[in-house]
């Protein structure tokens, strides 16, 4: 028999506060019924002794302490998931929005996901095509990775994430397998009609799964969407056999709502006012990337956070840095300079490129073709510092290419049109062509043969 327990202690913010309930699990969903016949939803996320602490999805506002029901459903949030989720749209709570009827599934499934076994974990290999040349080209995306993008407030991060969920794609062998999760995380609405259409015009829906939480919504809810996506796309990786890239933009403002619930917990505040645990919480989202052995499927990761005043050190970067493997980052000069997408390639990294790409996977010269450009590009940056100084003019003939080099690639290379598509081919050669402008004596990260094979001098 159901229990219900018909008083509460108190009521603060998103929170309120029982004792004498005996039998409480962490995690539990509790069923919360308010006057006039109406439920909300609440999760069990602190105990002691028999005090419980319930953390109320739609906010305590308007409860009474005396005319409320409480029940205890003895299981953690799950959400119902089925192959049918492709194409769909649902709220942070793993609800359909889209007006196209409720998913019905044989098994609902935790929200928290089921741990990887490090030990059956597979290296990451091969890679996921985002037609952006400075992405493939120079921070190739490996399956099975976890790969942020760190921008700042008013850079165009909104329109790169709907440009890669627009144009990602495997092999041709295998893009019947290709499925994308995309999660906005406290996203004003006319963003999440910008994300709606940009989708349905390109005509990918078919193969998307949107979880949108508005910024309008419950902060608790803020908390769960993230966890949903994640465990669909374990679901459409691991028992579906699909390649699922998850994109989840704004994980600033996750991690503002994981402060916000802290503070109303009254609990210790560490770095500008997150929880300590900050980093173990981000950890838990982040590391459900993967891929497992005698298993298909992989989840990829695309994380998108915009760093407070640009600043690179604060703690929701800092500490997405040390979790995942590699960052893209946005430079705001080069957005003012008219450059689309600003990706500054110098203090960007993917540390699984060298896994993913080369002979087997892309071409055999990717990987030295790449290692160049990059060499070449960080020279453009002193020289530039340089000729601040002595001027342009009094530079040496090689400076000058240099500087030319530097110029082409920001114009020819990184900057390209949020419609346009570039396959890997036309990245690399486009490459090519940036690197003739060199003298050859200066291509020193290229193997002689693949200089000559390539060079068109």
């Amino acid at each position: 028999m159901k229990i219900k327990y018909l008083k509460l202690d108190k009521a603060e913010g998103p929170l309120i506060i029982m004792d004498e309930v005996p039998d409480a699990i962490y995690g539990e969903i509790v069923d919360i019924e308010v006057s006039g016949n109406k439920h909300r939803t609440g999760q069990v996320i602190q105990i002691d002794k028999n005090k419980v602490i319930i953390q109320v999805f739609q906010g305590s506002s308007g409860i009474s302490l005396d005319g409320v029901a409480v029940s205890f459903s003895g299981k953690p949030m799950q959400i119902s998931l089925s192959h049918e989720i492709l194409g769909r749209v649902f709220n942070g709570m793993g609800k359909p929005i889209d007006g196209a009827g409720e998913i019905y599934a044989h098994q609902d499934y935790n929200i928290n996901g089921r741990p990887m076994n490090p030990v059956a974990r597979l290296y990451p290999r091969n890679y996921i095509q985002t037609g952006i040349s400075t992405i493939d080209g120079l921070l190739t995306l490996i399956r099975g990775q976890k790969l942020p993008i760190f921008s700042g407030d008013g850079l165009p991060h909104n329109q790169l994430a709907a440009q890669i969920v627009r144009q990602a794609r495997i092999s041709e062998e295998e893009a019947g397998n290709f499925a994308i999760v995309f999660a906005a995380l406290g996203i004003k609405h006319d963003e999440a009609d910008f994300f709606a259409k940009a989708f349905e015009e390109a005509g990918v829906m078919d193969w998307v799964t949107m979880f949108l939480n508005l910024a309008d919504d419950p902060v608790m809810e803020r908390i769960i969407t993230p966890r949903c996506a994640l465990t669909a796309a374990e679901y459409l990786a691991f028992e579906c056999g699909r390649e699922v890239l998850v994109i989840m933009t704004d994980m600033t403002s996750y991690c503002e709502a994981l402060r916000e619930i802290s503070s109303a917990r009254e609990e210790v505040p560490s770095r500008k006012g997150y929880p300590g645990y900050l980093y173990s919480d981000l950890a838990s989202l982040y590391e459900r990337a993967g891929m497992l052995k005698n298993t298909k499927g992989s989840i990829t990761q695309i994380a998108i956070l915009t760093m407070p005043n640009d600043d690179i050190t604060h703690p929701i970067p800092d500490l997405t840095g040390y979790i995942t493997e590699g960052q893209i980052v946005l430079d705001r000069s080069l957005y003012q300079l008219g450059i689309y997408p600003p990706i500054n390639i110098l203090p960007s990294l993917s540390r699984l490129m060298k896994d993913g790409i080369g002979k087997e996977f892309t071409r055999e010269d990717h990987p030295d073709l790449a290692n160049q450009v990059f060499s070449s590009y960080s020279k453009v940056q002193e020289i530039r510092a340089l000729a601040q100084i002595i001027g342009e003019d009094e530079l040496s003939e090689i400076d000058r290419k240099y500087m030319e080099f530097g110029r082409q690639l920001e114009e020819k290379f990184a900057k390209q049109d949020f419609e346009e598509y570039r396959n890997l081919n036309q990245t690399l050669d486009t490459m090519w062509k940036l690197i003739e402008i060199l003298p050859e004596e200066e291509l020193t990260r290229i193997d002689p043969v693949l200089v000559k094979k390539h060079l068109r001098k």
